[in-house]
């Protein structure tokens, strides 16, 4: 969910439903014989809440059922636009409280599209509903919070799966596939991440009085109320840390979570990161604007730099990762990835980002859709109902969605207090750390209380 100039000269010829399937192990789903019409509910009915419900629609015999929002403007426009999507032609249940909406209706599906504040506190309680859940990354604003959602999603038994469909994207599935795993890399001791889109909202507007269509108060929920300042939907919330984790958390947690799937890495040993508002001043915005971290494992770090000012290092790939192996260097993006070998007789291989505006035209006239990751969203779909229907894990559980997440918050806590960090996953503790400690959990406005992993 983020934000870039698509270089439509790369668009390569849609690849067929049947060949995506094939290739990547989705054989299992019947999607012209169903023999469930799964019940779906949508929570958080903004930009990406929407592109994920429609990737879902696309690929599965579904029924969107309910639909929830704080804004009465916004949910009436997915309303009408979701009864033009649908096969039924039906108008979802409209409602402006989750709580009720998953109350009243009886739902297998809930999708969550929320401001990263709302994740953890509606995930549980859509599990606890009964429904599996497919929630946005980054999972949760703090770590205990990723702690619950774990715990929640175990004891209910429920299938919870991570927006971070880098794991589904067909060009670095085929990077994983025949450059990594296939030892062309050789091993990988260093890697370096990096975001230098220039992404961070930041301005002074003046405060305003709440508009009579937007519920402010429960938009806030958990998160400090700030003074209203015109819509926060879309970019303007994310500037803020009361509301997220800034562009580590909204940027970095992708690169980090694809190269930990690539590498097949669970924690950090340690993590450490510095940066601050260096360039950007002049606004409310509180979320760095310069960062570096490193995520330590055994004899390798992974580096992530990021910059919302100034100009990429290199201008093909401004949000990137890089795998730096004794036998070569992959370069890879959502866009495209690029292996150069170290010995020059070898062939360098590149391969572009797959688009299917053939199969599915109604991509391009879909409002703001990033018709580069429509075709990994619609695998990922697939991978989730596939674990719905074997009783299995998906491909971004919740707990590798946790590690992720959580990695980068440690990441932010070492920014904050000016050392490094190492998490105990087992103890939910940072050693030695009782400072650092206290921030694992953020402090909730009343009356929302903070999910506890011992008591979902």
């Amino acid at each position: 969910m983020h934000y870039f100039n698509i270089n439509r000269r790369n668009f390569l010829k849609g690849t067929t439903a049947s060949l995506a399937l094939s290739t990547f192990g989705f054989q299992g789903i019947d999607l012209m014989n169903p023999t469930k019409t799964m019940r779906v509910g949508l929570i958080g009915t903004g930009w990406y809440g929407k592109s994920d419900l429609f990737r879902l629609i696309q690929v599965a015999p579904v029924e969107v059922v309910a639909l929830c929002d704080v804004d009465k403007h916004q949910l009436a426009e997915a309303a009408s636009l979701v009864s033009q999507r649908q096969k039924s032609k039906k108008k979802p249940r409209l409602y402006h409280d989750y709580q009720k909406m998953l109350a009243d209706t009886e739902m297998d599906i809930v999708l969550i599209g929320t401001p990263d504040h709302w994740h953890a506190l509606q995930m549980i309680d859509a599990v606890k509903a009964g429904a599996h859940v497919y929630v946005q990354k980054p999972i949760s604003v703090d770590v205990m919070e990723g702690e619950a959602m774990i715990a929640a999603a175990r004891k209910y038994n429920r299938v919870v799966q991570v927006g971070t469909q880098r794991k589904s994207t067909p060009h670095l599935i085929d990077a994983k596939k025949n450059i990594v795993d296939a030892g062309l890399l050789g091993k990988v001791s260093h890697v370096e991440m990096c975001c230098y889109y220039h992404m961070r909202a930041n301005g002074n507007p003046p405060v305003e009085p709440v508009p009579d269509f937007l519920d402010y108060d429960r938009w806030t929920g958990p998160a400090p109320l700030r003074p209203y300042d015109g819509l926060p939907h879309t970019r303007w919330w994310r500037t803020f840390m009361a509301y997220s984790n800034g562009i580590m958390g909204d940027m970095g947690v992708h690169m980090l979570d694809t190269v930990r799937w690539i590498l097949d890495l669970g924690w950090p040993k340690r993590v450490s990161s510095t940066g601050g508002i260096y360039v950007q001043k002049d606004g409310k915005s509180t979320i760095s604007d310069t960062q570096s971290a490193i995520f330590e494992y055994d004899e390798l770090n992974c580096v992530w730099q990021h910059r919302s000012w100034g100009t990429p290092a290199n201008p093909d790939y401004p949000w990137s990762f890089t795998l730096y192996g004794e036998k070569g260097t992959l370069w890879g993006s959502v866009m495209a990835y690029d292996f150069i070998p170290m010995d020059e007789d070898q062939q360098k291989i590149h391969k572009d980002v797959v688009y299917e505006k053939e199969k599915y035209p109604e991509d391009l006239t879909e409002d703001r859709i990033e018709l580069h990751a429509a075709p990994a969203t619609r695998l990922h779909m697939l991978d989730f109902l596939k674990a719905i229907d074997d009783n299995s894990k998906p491909i971004a559980d919740i707990e590798e969605g946790h590690i992720s997440t959580a990695s980068c918050i440690i990441a932010n806590l070492s920014m904050k207090l000016g050392r490094p960090l190492a998490y105990d996953p087992q103890k939910r503790q940072i050693v030695g750390d009782p400072e650092a400690n206290a921030l694992l959990e953020r402090s909730y406005r009343q009356p929302w209380e903070h999910p506890d992993p011992s008591r979902v």
